[in-house]
């Protein structure tokens, strides 16, 4: 997960006058916005309920409401997330590994000394975890190709598990 490597520690808020711009205008949509990202996430948890063993967000509580700017998934325990995401990209699905452990980021690893194993349920579920495709515009069939692409790679796994064991 290069991508989400920080090799140092720090904060950076500040916006380019072009990116200000375009969030003062998208400010004035968040409420649509939102919405349709809550529609989308709504359409993956109703879906991908129906694939055992599978994690999925927990549902909003009460007030508390999300943002929804990622759906991400834990996969089965014993499931290579890296081969489900080169599978996944085989049937023209892109995914990516989410979230990387904040101990094994290079700057805690550098700075106090921190080690794989360290932290194995922090670990674990950072292995199994998997960022779905994900934006406000997704159509249900878009939804439904994800949701498809990924019941298949499920179960080639769990096919290969069984066939490991005869």
């Amino acid at each position: 997960m290069d991508w989400l490597s920080h090799d140092r520690l720090g904060y950076n808020y500040r916006l380019s006058d072009v990116a200000a711009a375009i969030g003062v205008a998208q400010v004035e949509r968040a409420d649509q916005l939102l919405a349709d990202r809550a529609r989308v996430a709504a359409m993956y948890s109703e879906r991908l309920s129906r694939i055992e063993d599978l994690t999925l967000p927990f549902p909003d509580q009460g007030a508390e409401v999300r943002s929804w700017f990622v759906y991400v998934i834990q996969l089965p325990r014993g499931v290579d997330r890296d081969a489900a995401i080169r599978s996944l990209a085989e049937r023209g699905v892109a995914s990516k590994g989410y979230l990387p452990c904040i101990h094994l980021q290079p700057f805690y690893r550098d700075r106090f000394g921190f080690r794989g194993g360290e932290f194995p349920v922090a670990e674990e579920m950072s292995a199994r975890s998997l960022a779905l495709p994900f934006f406000g515009g997704m159509s249900a069939d878009q939804v439904d190709r994800v949701c498809t692409a990924l019941a298949a790679v499920l179960e080639a796994d769990r096919s290969s598990a069984r066939q490991s064991h005869l």
